[in-house]
């Protein structure tokens, strides 16, 4: 079973909110999604050698989680580096998905409340930049859309001496809106 074969597919809505004035945006077009981590680490996104691949990665990484905790983890630790994650990390992450495994899903286009975050094909997250993106050296602040959220959500990349982005920080697995089909009110 694929990773979104789970969700009902059914409309596809457009893609959260527009960036605001400031924001300059690249789409990451995922072909093909990855079922275990060598063809996860094969992808040409995994080379890490854009901020904006590696923020991309990163959603991916974390839509595993509700399937595959371990290989979800699995492949965070390969977005982070030589800097793994902690156990107050995989601690946090893990309270993150208690009650909403749809967060990481939201930022794929097309991915919306009415139709339970299921993503258009083909899979596209929408990573931007601003002005203020690069303010520390070898740090890439970068923002992602999600369906389900009003405001962009915060990636932060840090390059390493080997020339590849890492993920430093993430602060994507907040809360969003629930889907329709699980909002009593909707």
């Amino acid at each position: 079973m694929g990773l979104f074969d789970s969700i009902k597919n059914t409309a596809n809505q457009s893609f959260g909110a527009a960036p605001s004035n400031g924001f300059r945006s690249r789409e990451i077009v995922f072909s093909n999604l990855p079922d275990t981590f060598e063809q996860f680490t094969s992808m040409p996104q995994a080379a890490l050698s854009t901020p904006f691949d590696t923020a991309a990665m990163a959603v991916l990484a974390f839509c595993f989680y509700p399937q595959n905790s371990e290989l979800s983890l699995e492949m965070v630790n390969y977005l982070r580096g030589p800097r793994p994650l902690s156990p107050m990390d995989k601690s946090f992450i893990k309270d993150r998905f208690r009650d909403s495994d749809y967060v990481p899903r939201s930022y794929f286009k097309g991915a919306t409340t009415q139709n339970d975050y299921q993503p258009s094909q083909p899979y596209t997250v929408k990573v931007a930049e601003n002005p203020y993106s690069y303010q520390n050296q070898n740090y890439a602040k970068l923002f992602v859309f999600s369906g389900g959220a009003d405001n962009p959500r915060e990636l932060v990349m840090r390059l390493a001496k080997d020339g590849k982005w890492y993920l430093w920080e993430q602060f994507i697995l907040v809360g969003i809106r629930q889907p329709e089909s699980s909002d009593p009110w909707a």
